[in-house]
């Protein structure tokens, strides 16, 4: 696994909510812009924005910006996507759909992310 995150956003998204990622990934770029290490940890059905492509639609509209333009930002800014390997499993989505960037992670690993983790944001 990769270097401690001293914020984590763990996300459980439905396609039917998308103020939920929009909300997640707006305050993830927050926190890293501060000098955080933040990390985007997606969980059951939220390993899905995990896949290349997928949140290229979603855009709930101003104030908020695209989370197109969001995830991009996030990711540039240092900011790390962990996902969990047993939902994507469970998801049936393949390694080879997602994001070069994403990480997969176990359930031990989501333990230890969020036991070391400085503060957290859960948003389901």
């Amino acid at each position: 696994m990769s270097k401690d995150s001293s914020f984590v956003v763990t996300l459980g998204f439905n396609k039917n909510n998308e103020n939920y990622v929009t909300v997640a990934l707006t305050v993830a770029l927050a926190a890293q812009k501060k000098g955080e290490q933040a990390c985007l940890l997606l969980l059951v059905d939220g390993v899905h924005l995990g896949k290349e492509g997928y949140v290229d639609d979603i855009n709930i509209g101003e104030p908020f910006r695209p989370v197109r333009d969001l995830l991009a930002d996030f990711l540039e800014s240092g900011g790390q996507l962990k996902i969990c390997g047993a939902c994507l499993h469970h998801n049936k989505i393949a390694n080879d759909e997602l994001l070069a960037s994403a990480e997969i992670i176990t359930g031990s690993d989501i333990v230890d992310l969020l036991n070391n983790a400085k503060s957290t944001l859960q948003l389901n």
